[in-house]
């Protein structure tokens, strides 16, 4: 019996039941109370248990919760759980691996994003004609704020303003007077900080003009250069005159754009100054370092503001030629004396000079300081309309090593002479066959300086102009009022200024004011007149009223701007051309991986029929008109072998196929791609490597 109960213990548990263990819960029955051990009748009465040792230390093995580190250590020792362990380490390793190695394949095989001025339309603005908040007749900055909802009911993202610096406006602006100012007429600089704001607040970006070629003669430079004053004595370029018999004899023969001498005698400093435009606009002299500086500032100065970019317009004229001598004639019997047109000379002197491509550049190296920003790239452009030498322009795209402008503007379409699709088809092909490789390439078909696209080429053709815009592969640049088929207001509408001591006669037909309503002046001011005149039409043609037209200009400019953003190969894939005669220009939109293919069918002539089928081998017998100038036949099915056309009627015919056109070696060489990208529809996602 003593044995037994050596090999025993005893253990006193309460008649209660004891007390539940609930890992880390107090038992509040018993917080806050003290045993009281002089009290037998509260004592619980204990009951003697017989427990084996062995079982015991078996249960206490059992793993519970709250158990301290020694009893958790004494676990995970054990092989149940130390392999298990390890297994599900390895698979969380190998997990990771294989996600970081799935990233940078992604990464490395994606296409480089698409940045904002090749995603969007750009919408150019001419602000004093765009809409007025202050009834004086003159459009405003505060005026483009309250129409930006405009903008994006266009689906467009990009702005581009015109010269708005202050300046005297004999030249519409073109020769500012302070590079950091507003004209008051177009308002503030609180009123552009509030636009600049409205417009990002929109997820828009901006763009502005910058014309560093000349400034107004009431810019302080000139004065203080005129004067001979330190720094700025050489601001501008200076030339002795030869002064006989009451007149000046110019240096040489340059002839401004404007017509006449390109040199200018100044009273004050006794000399003459050059200007490649109006006598009121001195050319700077770029072969100053301190000058190129000020232009740097002032580029560094509105970017710090915010703005997203600069069009840099007359970069041609940067530089000209220190030997001075006269330019050779177009006719070489003509009396030098009686050169006075722009025309009748080669400007092999006063034109694209060795170093002035060196100072586009350092403009871009400029504004890359402030593109390091995610999202924050400075967008710029340069005008580089050189009409007579394609190979000229391209040089603004820079090299593959050296960056210059993201592209220069593209001109060839508002060049355009007698109309027709073979026309058009040279005016594009002309551009794509040049275009540097990896470049990117853009559209534009009105402009401040151009006719309107009604008055150029006639109003029935405004809505395939716009159609080619916008499906071409590249950047469409849209002059305001041209997405609702604006024309050039009467000649009549004119105004009488001097141009180089010169009486002529100038007009504005297409910088008349938006149209924006059936109301009196169309809704562009609510004073009693404008600064021009607004045309005539502008009942009938306005925003309010296309609004409401199905089958209105302004309508389909919005589903062809919708298209264009929501379509692969629209915005990204490859155009070919299929086909052009004296009426139609053919081509299509594909992207590699995407069966499905775009093609546009667009007269520029008279009523044509076309067989697609017989010129695109494996196209298939019907399509579908996706979108046409026409609403009403949109959603119809046509047969490929007969597409007709009417004059000035544009078509998108959409079909599916597993033979796309720039597959096909007959169309090997019609066939242009910018940002090459992809399509896994597996994965649904873009690749470069295809």
């Amino acid at each position: 019996m003593v044995e037994e109960e050596a090999k025993s213990f005893p253990m006193e548990l309460s008649e209660k039941g004891g007390v539940e263990n609930n890992g880390f819960v107090q038992n509040e029955a018993f917080d806050g109370k003290e045993t009281d051990t002089s009290s037998q009748e509260e004592m619980p009465k204990p009951c003697i248990l017989d427990v084996d040792p062995a079982a015991t230390e078996e249960l206490a093995l059992e793993p519970y919760a709250g158990m301290p580190k020694e009893v958790l250590l004494k676990f995970s020792r054990q092989a149940q759980y130390r392999v298990t362990r390890e297994i599900l380490f390895w698979l969380i390793i190998a997990a990771a691996v294989v996600l970081v190695c799935a990233t940078i394949a992604t990464i490395a095989l994606s296409p480089k994003c698409l940045d904002w001025w090749q995603a969007s339309p750009i919408y150019q603005i001419y602000p004093r004609s765009f809409k007025d908040s202050n009834m004086d007749g003159n459009g405003d900055l505060k005026g483009i704020q309250e129409k930006l909802d405009h903008i994006t009911y266009l689906n467009i993202k990009t702005i581009w303003i015109t010269s708005f610096f202050k300046s005297p406006l004999k030249d519409l602006g073109y020769g500012a007077e302070d590079f950091y100012d507003i004209d008051p007429m177009f308002g503030s600089m609180s009123d552009f900080e509030n636009l600049l704001a409205a417009i990002h607040d929109r997820g828009l970006k901006v763009i502005m003009d910058l014309i560093p070629n000349h400034t107004s003669d009431k810019h302080r430079w000139f004065q203080l250069s005129r004067n001979r004053t330190g720094k700025y004595t050489d601001y501008y370029i200076w030339q002795d005159c030869v002064q006989a018999a009451g007149s000046v004899a110019p240096p040489n023969n340059w002839v401004s754009v404007f017509g006449n001498s390109s040199w200018q005698f100044d009273d004050v400093r006794k000399q003459c100054y050059f200007h490649q435009f109006g006598k009121k606009q001195p050319d700077l002299n770029f072969r100053n370092l301190a000058v190129q500086q000020e232009i740097h500032d002032i580029i560094k100065f509105w970017l710090g503001k915010g703005i997203d970019g600069f069009s840099f317009s007359a970069v041609k004229f940067l530089l000209e030629a220190t030997h001075l001598r006269d330019e050779p004639l177009v006719n070489k019997s003509q009396n030098q004396e009686s050169i006075t047109a722009y025309s009748q000379l080669y400007h092999d002197y006063t034109t694209t000079q060795v170093g002035m491509h060196d100072i586009i550049r350092s403009f871009r190296q400029t504004m890359n300081q402030f593109s390091s920003e995610p999202g924050r790239y400075r967008f710029m452009g340069s005008d580089g309309d050189e009409k007579e030498d394609i190979e000229a322009t391209m040089m603004y795209y820079g090299t593959t090593f050296i960056q210059e402008a993201d592209f220069p503007f593209n001109f060839n379409l508002i060049n355009v002479k007698n109309l027709s699709g073979n026309s058009i088809f040279e005016a594009v092909n002309m551009w794509m066959k040049n275009m540097p490789a990896g470049k990117w390439p853009n559209w534009v078909v009105g402009s401040p300086n151009a006719a309107r696209i009604s008055s150029r080429i006639g109003k029935e053709y405004v809505s395939v102009m716009n159609m080619l815009l916008l499906t071409l592969p590249g950047t469409p640049v849209t002059y305001y009022g041209e997405e609702i088929g604006m024309e050039n207001i009467a000649s009549e509408n004119v105004s009488e200024e001097r141009i180089n001591s010169h009486p002529v006669v100038v007009t504005f037909p297409e910088k008349s004011p938006m149209q924006w309503d059936g109301k009196v002046n169309a809704g562009f001011t609510e004073g009693n007149s404008s600064w021009l005149p607004v045309n005539s039409n502008y009942q009938s043609v306005n925003v309010e009223v296309q609004m409401t037209w199905s089958n209105s200009t302004l309508n389909l400019y919005r589903e062809l701007t919708s298209l264009r953003n929501n379509e692969l190969p629209m915005h990204r894939g490859w155009m070919c051309y299929v086909w052009n005669d004296s009426n139609v220009f053919v081509y299509v939109r594909e992207l590699d991986g995407l069966d499905r293919v775009f093609m546009m069918v667009l007269n520029f002539g008279q009523e044509s029929t076309t067989d697609l089928k017989a010129l695109v081998p494996n196209l298939p017998s019907e399509a579908i008109i996706r979108l046409s100038t026409n609403f009403s036949n949109a959603g119809k099915a046509v047969d490929t072998k007969l597409i007709k056309t009417e004059m000035g009627e544009g078509l998108v015919l959409e079909y599916r196929t597993a033979n796309p056109v720039h597959t096909m070696e007959a169309f090997q060489g019609n066939c242009f791609v910018a940002e090459k990208a992809c399509y896994s529809s597996a994965f649904n996602l873009l690749y470069v490597n295809c």
